[in-house]
């Protein structure tokens, strides 16, 4: 019997191709058009985003992401990082891509295919589940592979904020941190958020972030009042998912906290939402406010120990041999 061809590959979210108005209305569309990442009713959805959102939004978003860009976007520069090391770490290539923007995923699944892979490992890297997130790399999959008469094997990794490797990775990097820096008051763990009504439904994305922060702070030994759950980056009018970290800082500032550790254990990679939303918009809030100290902890991004956590969980849903 022949060894199955696996591939591997790793997801991200996505980004524009540069920091124009035009790349981002374009990545936007895309992105604010999926109904796992806006639950509203189409029609109403549709008129929104093309008379208030896609004419407004993409100018200053795009100076947002400006003011992050190197050669290319962070994120995508990082993913690229991790996919030639964890690909050096195993002995075997490993593939990209993105969820929204470029390099899309149905071109790279259509690519493995006609190469005769018959075995795919899929790892979107979002520690924690969320169907705004995972599940909708999933959609895509179930997309492609809707009338294909030959199908691969399939496994994708729902998601690995437990995973004892990731929990020492992470703990690790902070540990690190405040080795080079010293302790703040008080480290706060922040998650990208989603709607309350989404968890209201069922998603469970809010329990397994509250979860993560709990077994990272174990791992620190950290003291109840040492640290903190907050949620970040909320959209539109409803409810999302509390505590606000914006509202946590400028709450904490006048309540005395002179200085805070911030975190984001949701995000593989640095991106705009970590270097600009929270290194620089959340360090002005907490400053605004009578804060001293600010200071965010880097994603994991291609460390070694991020590195050595992602091989492990590939490792273990690899095709094992006959």
């Amino acid at each position: 019997m022949t060894a199955p061809k696996t591939a591997i590959v790793l997801i991200n979210l996505g980004t524009p191709d540069a920091p124009t108005p035009g790349a981002v209305r374009a990545y936007l569309k895309e992105f604010l058009s999926d109904p796992r990442v806006v639950e509203a009713p189409r029609w109403l959805w549709f008129w929104v985003l093309r008379l208030l959102v896609l004419p407004f939004r993409p100018r200053r978003v795009a100076r947002l992401y400006a003011s992050v860009w190197n050669q290319d976007s962070p994120i995508r520069e990082i993913t690229e990082q991790q996919t030639r090391a964890l690909g050096e770490r195993l002995g075997m290539p490993v593939h990209y891509a993105m969820r929204y923007g470029r390099p899309a995923m149905r071109p790279l699944l259509d690519k493995l295919a006609a190469e005769g892979h018959d075995r795919l490992v899929i790892l979107p890297l979002y520690p924690q589940y969320s169907g705004s997130t995972t599940g909708a790399v999933a959609d895509v999959i179930a997309d492609w592979m809707h009338g294909r008469r030959e199908l691969p094997g399939l496994t994708l990794i729902r998601d690995y904020w437990e995973h004892p490797a990731w929990v020492e990775a992470m703990a690790t990097s902070i540990r690190t941190f405040r080795e080079q820096h010293g302790d703040a008051d008080k480290l706060v763990f922040s998650f990208h958020g989603i709607p309350k009504e989404y968890e209201d439904k069922g998603d469970r994305y809010g329990e397994r972030c509250r979860r993560s922060a709990h077994l990272i702070a174990e791992r620190l030994s950290l003291a109840d009042d040492e640290w903190a759950i907050t949620f970040q980056s909320r959209f539109g009018p409803k409810e999302w998912l509390q505590p606000y970290t914006d509202k946590s800082l400028e709450a904490w500032a006048g309540q005395g906290v002179r200085s805070v550790q911030l975190v984001c254990p949701g995000f593989s990679a640095d991106c705009l939402e970590t270097l600009e939303e929270i290194d620089a918009e959340n360090r002005e809030i907490f400053v605004g406010a009578g804060g001293e100290r600010f200071q965010y902890i880097p994603a994991l991004n291609a460390d070694q120990g991020h590195i050595e956590a992602l091989t492990r969980i590939v490792e273990e849903n690899l095709p094992k041999p006959s």
